[in-house]
């Protein structure tokens, strides 16, 4: 079993995450762990209006992707680099933003990859173009 882990918000799921995931899919003989934020984490790096789904919603909707093998949620960078280090990943799949950025629990990974982001595709961008 070849061990992957990515993790984020995904507060609405868009295109960009299933690629993402489709990708994370693709290795052979892969198995897909996506560790979430917490509703409390995400209002406290987002904003208060943040999330739009809770966290048993998306926990809910990402378990339900066949591309997705497991789903947690953390609530801490600290319980974020806990679950990391006990899964002790293959690799992490990131969204290339995260390049030369610092990355919570890197150190358990034996390898980082960086997924380009798909542009057009941005939960904070659909939030606002429903609030128009």
């Amino acid at each position: 079993m070849f061990k992957i882990v990515v993790n984020g918000s995904f507060d609405i799921v868009h295109v960009g995450h299933l690629r993402l995931f489709e990708h994370a899919r693709s290795y052979p003989n892969s198995y897909v762990y996506v560790l979430i934020d917490s509703d409390n984490l995400i209002k406290q790096l987002k904003g208060q209006d943040r999330p739009i789904n809770n966290e048993q919603e998306r926990q809910l909707l990402l378990s339900s992707l066949r591309t997705v093998d497991r789903v947690e949620v953390f609530r801490s960078h600290s319980e974020l680099a806990e679950l990391i280090k006990n899964y002790q990943p293959d690799l992490m799949i990131k969204g290339s933003d995260y390049k030369n950025k610092s990355i919570v629990g890197a150190e358990y990974c034996k390898e980082i990859e960086f997924f380009d982001r798909l542009t057009e595709y941005s939960t904070t961008d659909k939030i606002l173009k429903c609030s128009k």
